[in-house]
């Protein structure tokens, strides 16, 4: 498992590079008016992964044996670096806009994004009780310690959901702890409650990946504006909500598990109206010459906020054998409902100042 880790660190590492400097690309070299459809196109390029991707992995896992898979990751990763080599030659100069931070600021965030991660970890052991006597103490510190650098990181205003971009921070950090969330508990549920194989279970993930896509598409179909946006976010965010809710009925032994299917794929519709759309109204809200930092900070709330709700959901009596499964799944799927209905809820603040 130290071995896993590490090397899922190290992965998430170097796309977190990525995405950064992709969405930095976008608003420094296309103008407004396209950033809907070129953030539909980066769902759009999902298409082929996500059909194959969960099905050759489940064949991998039952015939081979799951460590195999990540060769296929490692495999492609050189095809996808030469070709964003060739890409990035074509591009023009970029002249620097605004003023350069000072030299000391990134080993200063650094250390907070350091310490950020560290207390999200703690979050685990202390949560599935692990840890034994010693849970308390860890919580404590993991609260401690995502209070202290946190907010450092991220815009401020992004926890009480300030109007403009901690309002879209705040809710890309929403939506993606929900999806994640699904995307953990439905796999288990499905294979471990109601029977069903993993090539069956990646079936339902790639339902969802796909209305993931067609929600992008739909999205830069007819780009919104003012309050057009943000009747668009609550529809993607309560649209994800149903999805969840509609997929937590096959907890139930009297229904088909097969009803996650169509309703993870209202799950991915959601998500895949909302976040090319929060991309966009971030780099509408980012100052000028800082949409490297908003990228940033729109990459860092996905990733604290999911392993905050993951840790939540690890905490339930599924993780420890305590109590039925059916509550330990339900609560998981209320806490997804939960934090999209906060997200509808936030989507009329996720604008540009006016």
């Amino acid at each position: 498992m130290l071995w896993l880790v590490l090397g899922r660190s190290l992965q998430g590492f170097g796309g977190g590079l990525t995405i950064v400097a992709l969405y930095a690309l976008v608003g420094r070299c296309y103008p407004s008016a396209l950033h809907p459809r070129i953030f539909a196109a980066f769902a759009g390029a999902w298409v082929v992964p996500i059909l194959v991707g969960p099905t050759v992995a489940a064949l991998i896992a039952e015939h081979a044996g799951w460590r195999w898979a990540f060769w296929i990751a490692a495999v492609l990763a050189a095809p996808a670096a030469l070709l964003l080599r060739q890409g990035l030659r074509r591009l023009p100069a970029l002249r620097p806009t605004g003023s350069a931070p000072a030299a000391a600021a990134p080993r200063w965030e650094l250390g907070l994004a350091l310490g950020a991660a560290a207390a999200a970890a703690l979050l685990y052991p202390a949560s599935a009780g692990a840890a034994k006597d010693g849970g308390p103490l860890l919580l404590g510190l993991a609260v401690l310690g995502l209070a202290v650098f946190a907010p450092r990181l991220l815009p401020a205003g992004t926890f009480r959901g300030g109007a403009g971009l901690p309002a879209v921070v705040a809710l890309r950090g929403l939506a993606a702890a929900a999806f994640v969330c699904g995307e953990v508990l439905l796999p288990l549920l499905l294979v471990h409650e109601r029977g069903l194989s993993p090539l069956q279970a990646g079936v339902v993930l790639t339902a969802g990946a796909l209305g993931w896509s067609v929600g992008s598409w739909l999205q830069a179909r007819r780009p919104a504006q003012g309050a057009g946006r943000a009747r668009l976010l609550q529809t993607g965010m309560v649209g994800l909500g149903a999805g969840a809710a509609l997929s937590a009925l096959a907890v139930f032994p009297a229904l088909s598990a097969w009803v996650a299917l169509p309703g993870w794929t209202l799950a991915g519709l959601g998500i895949g109206i909302v976040y090319p759309l929060l991309g966009t109204l971030m780099l509408e809200c980012a100052p000028p010459g800082g949409q490297g930092r908003a990228s940033s900070a729109l990459q860092l709330a996905d990733a604290l906020f999911s392993a905050v709700a993951l840790a939540l959901a690890g905490g339930l009596p599924l993780a420890q054998g305590r109590g039925p499964a059916a509550a330990a799944y339900l609560g998981g799927f209320g806490l997804i409902l939960l934090l999209a209905l906060l997200g509808a809820v936030l989507a009329t603040r996720a604008r540009p100042a006016e």
